[in-house]
């Protein structure tokens, strides 16, 4: 699925990078493409900034193994109030969460905790008032006897608080995609019109791009192999659709992150709206169960790579514009880059598999377990719909407030400590902002904090891995 996504988002953007990245140079500002360019052409700071990640690198997993390998003291704290059942405050301690807030900023990470206060301080603590002796589906027993358990406010938030997530993260990105479709459209329309055009001399080292044939002959190839492989249960005309709708929203990622960043690019919108039409139709052409789900869930990450590959190649090749690169070595670049993540990706996932297992309290896999529910729902015909429909209709109420709908659907779905882990970091973002100097100053500030917090979640993703090959070989054992 990574190699496949991969191979076809660098594919798709090849034809297009004429009509984004050329001939809308003074329009789409590729906000982190041009970055990389000023850091590149910058030249001399490129030692100061790499010493700046290796500090936070360095730092997060030293916390990370002696917190979590060691065990010397827990990672996470928490309170439930016994006065008002259903609720627990708490926070994850750990670098990476800190991380991720500060490069998201403090309105993001509010949006998110706002999101897990909803959660966590009103719906489940409405749950358990209002549920009292009643055994609530997909519960299995009263609410007041899962309350007594030990693990009772966890199962609370397994039983019902997922599915109300989940149904406002769902909403959220179909919102996100709604609104950007005139956008879509518009985007789909000139790219064609502009690959139709005639266009520079090819000749020229910057104007050269890998052949069309051998692009042709490569999606050739992945669409007979769609075809062919049993991870993908559809026909010939399934695995050309599937293609079809790749481009489509390749041609979409590239456009989005050229006007507003790869970090807004709707990806999860995308990748939900696919998830449930390809669902839907396995289902009805008589593809269902288990191989209906698995098809499902393949065909929906695929398009997902497609569109996150097409979008941060686009940045790449941007970057490698404004510096003078050959574009056919970027794509050369790319194509190797993809090869060796989709193994590096295959490696990993297994590890951490072995180690500790999916859904685990190690590895929640939160987004993973949202899919999960959506597509088991749909195929079995057995999603708690109520559930889904409230927090549908959240994520309505929050679009008419003008909130932005993914960071508080994402709140509510995400445990609360993970979002005050998260918001942590947004605070110490908003007091950095606010320290007094120049703007130049400010934004000197600014880009170290994101260097040094982008060491931190780094850091602690390899110190990850490695316990994870510990705990494989049996040394967490010892």
């Amino acid at each position: 699925i990574a190699l496949f996504g991969g191979i076809l988002g660098v594919c798709f953007m090849v034809p297009l990078r004429q009509a984004l990245i050329v001939e809308e140079h003074g329009t789409l500002p590729f906000p982190e493409g041009t970055a990389c360019a000023e850091v590149l052409l910058a030249g001399e700071e490129g030692g100061s900034k790499a010493g700046t990640v290796f500090t936070g690198l360095g730092i997060a997993a030293f916390y990370k193994l002696i917190a979590d390998g060691l065990k010397l003291f827990p990672s996470e704290i928490g309170y439930a109030f016994k006065g008002y059942a259903g609720s627990q405050i708490g926070i994850q301690v750990l670098p990476s969460l800190a991380g991720v807030g500060f490069i998201c900023g403090p309105k993001i990470s509010s949006y998110m905790l706002a999101g897990g206060t909803l959660s966590w301080f009103v719906l489940m603590p409405a749950i358990a008032l209002f549920g009292g002796e009643a055994t609530i589906y997909p519960g299995t027993m009263p609410i007041n006897e899962m309350l007594a358990q030990p693990s009772g406010i966890s199962d609370l938030w397994n039983n019902y608080i997922k599915y109300i997530g989940a149904g406002a993260v769902a909403a959220g990105g179909l919102i996100s995609l709604i609104k950007t479709f005139p956008l879509i459209v518009r985007t789909f329309k000139q790219a064609m019109s502009s690959m139709r055009k005639k266009h520079t001399d090819n000749s020229l080292r910057t104007q050269q791009d890998l052949p069309m044939p051998v692009l042709l002959v490569l999606i050739i190839a992945i669409v007979i192999l769609i075809w062919l492989v049993p991870t993908f249960p559809v026909n010939p005309v399934g695995a050309l659709i599937i293609v079809i709708f790749g481009f489509f929203f390749a041609s979409v990622s590239s456009r989005m992150v050229g006007l507003i960043g790869s970090s807004n690019n709707p990806v999860s919108g995308m990748a939900i709206a696919t998830l449930i039409i390809a669902t839907l139709l396995l289902k009805a052409t008589g593809t269902d169960g288990t191989t209906g789900m698995v098809g499902a869930i393949a065909i929906g990450g695929i398009i997902c790579i497609v569109a996150a590959i097409a979008g941060d190649t686009s940045q790449d090749l941007k970057t490698g514009f404004i510096v003078g690169a050959t574009p056919k070595k970027q794509q050369i670049g790319e194509m190797i880059g993809v090869v060796v993540a989709a193994a590096a990706i295959g490696g990993v996932l297994y590890l951490l598999n072995e180690a500790w297992g999916y859904g685990s309290e190690q590895i929640p896999a939160a987004q993973a377990t949202m899919m999960k529910m959506l597509v088991e729902g749909i195929m079995d015909a057995n999603l708690p719909w109520a559930l889904i429909l409230i927090g549908v209709f959240v994520a309505v109420v929050i679009e008419i407030l003008k909130i932005p709908v993914m960071p508080f659907a994402v709140g509510m779905y995400l445990p609360f400590s993970l979002s005050a882990g998260i918001m942590a970091g947004g605070i110490v973002r908003f007091i950095v902002d606010k320290v007094k100097g120049t703007d130049e100053e400010k934004k000197e500030r600014a880009d170290k904090g994101v260097l040094f917090t982008s060491g931190l979640i780094a850091g602690e993703g390899i110190m990850g891995i490695v316990l994870a090959i510990l705990a494989v070989a049996g040394v967490d054992q010892v």
